[in-house]
Parts: structure tokens; C-alpha cells; sequence
């Protein structure tokens, strides 16, 4: 089709299009109830609306409730007409077989009060040229709906959708490769900075005490045999048994890769620490098997004792 052939059909649907305006998209419409005390306490309950106007003997309705009086419910209304639905279905031929409410517009002019009977007469105001938006292009259509109670007009309710053909969708993008997760980060603080100090120096630093001489790990601020505050450190020898471990099967945490043993190591100084075991397989390693630690970089910012079970 060339764009001149295009544009003429654009113009003649255009003209079908408007042929509509102006006419009833419901004559003589009647509210299934009238305005009713019930229906106001539960909107103003839904919307946390307390004003006092809507209480009492000389209660009125929110206004913004001026639609919810005309609405038919499932069962619907008798006093509709067919040019809506024709509009609609001449849309679904242009292929605007897609629809979107995009906004609504209210003017009260008298306030509805319980007991009156609503009545209402919608027709189809206007139907724009063809617009481009996010979701596709289409027709916006908008009716205006005049709402009566006891012979006046009450208020005005328009109402406008978007009939388009929803726009073609780029295929999506191949996922990028997802990042490795990041080791948990050791928590430093002023009572394990001496620790992590020294594994940067490729040393197991052990807590002792200086006025007890007892050995401690992990570290404290204190003394948990004397509670002197005063300590140093010894350099431990690197030699170890494993103590106690498991193996981790589930839950999984993100950057380790199950099975895996957590061992409790006891070193030959007789502190104890927890830590992984390598050189061997998860289903290999056994209480009282011999280990010697050293040093595993993580990454460029981490680095960890770790303990390689010893050949025997």
C-alpha cells in the first residue's frame, strides 16, 4: 500500500469514524436504585472519607460518586444503544482490537441527596484522529454521560478509552551472564582488626592473655577465663584436627556451591576455629583427619584461612 493509498484509507475510516458522533450510547437510562444511605456509608468507608456532610438527617452523597448511581452491574441496562458497540466493532475491523480507559472528567451542579431517583442519557462526543502512543496506535473515544435527579441535571460524566493496535514488541535482549555473588565480607571491627590484620601478613593470630596466659578464639575484648583486659598474641604453628564438621547440602547460599564440608578445626595450640576444608572431597573429610592451614584469595579484596587436609 503506498502512503497516498494509506492516507485515503486513513481519511474514510476517519469519516466512518466520526459519523458516530452525536449519537446515543444510552437513552433514558434509570438508576437500578436510588440514592441510599448504605451505598454512601460504604463508599465513604472504602474511600476513608469522614466528611460530617455525608451523615445525618441532612446527608448528601459524595459527589464523586455521580457514576456509581448510573452503573448497572453485572446484569447491565436495558436503555443501551447499539452505535456504541458498532463504533467499537468498526475499530476491531481497523484492527483497534485493543482497549485502555484513560480518564474521566465530572462537573456537579446540584448535590444528590438519599431518595432521588437518578436518570441519565450517554452519548458518543467525540472520536479523535488516529494518535501514536506508548502502547500502540489508535482512537481516542470519549461519551458524555448527563446525569438528572428530579428533573435536573445533576452533573456531567465523560469518559474516554484508548482503541488502538497494540504497538509490535521488540524481542528481549539476551539476559547478560549473571554476576558471580559476592563472598560474605568478615564483620572488622576494633575487637577482630588485629585478626584480619594478620591473615593479610599470611599469619593465625591467637589471642593470649597476659595475666592468665590462657589462649582464646575467636577474638575477644576480654578475658573469658580471668576477665583481664590485657592480651597479646601468639602466631599459630598451622598444624590442626578436624574437630567436628558438616556437610552443607541445603538451604544453598548465594557464591557457594553444595555439597560442601564446614569443619571445626582444632588447632595444636588447642584453640578451636571454623573453616573449610580443601584438598580432598566433601565426603572425604572424617573427624581426627589431619589438616595444615593456608591462605585461599577469594577475590582482590578477600582472602581467608583455610585448612588442606594433610596426605596420610
Amino acid at each position: 500500500m503506498t502512503d497516498g493509498t494509506a492516507a485515503a484509507a486513513e481519511a474514510e475510516l476517519l469519516r466512518r469514524l466520526r459519523a458516530f458522533e452525536g449519537r446515543p450510547a444510552a437513552t433514558a437510562g434509570r438508576a437500578k436504585d436510588p440514592v441510599n444511605e448504605p451505598m454512601i456509608r460504604h463508599w465513604c468507608e472504602a474511600m476513608g472519607d469522614t466528611n460530617p456532610a455525608y451523615t445525618g438527617p441532612a446527608a448528601i452523597a459524595p459527589p464523586t460518586m455521580l457514576q456509581a448511581w448510573t452503573m448497572g452491574g453485572l446484569s447491565g441496562h436495558t436503555g443501551r444503544s447499539t452505535a456504541y458497540d458498532e463504533l467499537l466493532a468498526l475499530l476491531d475491523g481497523a484492527g483497534c482490537t485493543s482497549v485502555v480507559a484513560t480518564d474521566c472528567e465530572q462537573e456537579y451542579l446540584r448535590p444528590l441527596r438519599p431518595g432521588d431517583t437518578v436518570t441519565f442519557d450517554a452519548v458518543i462526543e467525540s472520536v479523535s484522529p488516529r494518535k501514536t502512543t506508548k502502547l500502540g496506535t489508535g482512537h481516542f473515544v470519549t461519551t458524555r454521560m448527563d446525569v438528572h435527579a428530579g428533573g435536573e441535571l445533576a452533573g456531567t460524566h465523560r469518559f474516554r478509552i484508548l482503541k488502538y493496535a497494540p504497538a509490535a514488541r521488540r524481542p528481549p535482549s539476551p539476559p547478560e551472564p549473571a554476576a558471580k555473588p559476592q563472598r560474605p565480607r568478615p564483620v572488622i571491627n576494633r575487637d577482630t582488626q588485629g585478626f584480619w590484620d594478620g591473615v593479610r601478613e599470611h599469619k593465625l593470630l591467637i589471642q593470649r592473655c597476659t595475666a592468665c596466659a590462657t589462649l582464646r578464639f575467636p577474638w575477644l575484648p576480654g578475658c573469658n577465663a580471668c576477665s583481664s583486659p590485657d592480651w597479646d598474641t601468639v602466631e599459630a604453628s598451622g598444624a590442626g584436627t578436624v574437630f567436628s564438621y558438616v556437610v552443607m547440602h541445603h538451604p544453598p547460599f548465594p557464591a557457594f556451591d553444595p555439597p560442601y564440608a564446614v569443619a571445626l578445626v582444632e588447632l595444636a595450640e588447642g584453640v578451636r576455629m571454623i573453616s573449610n576444608i580443601t584438598g580432598v572431597p566433601y565426603d572425604k573429610v572424617r573427624i581426627g583427619l589431619p589438616v595444615r592451614l593456608e591462605f585461599l584469595r577469594v577475590d582482590d579484596t578477600l582472602e581467608l584461612p583455610v585448612f588442606r587436609a594433610e596426605a596420610g
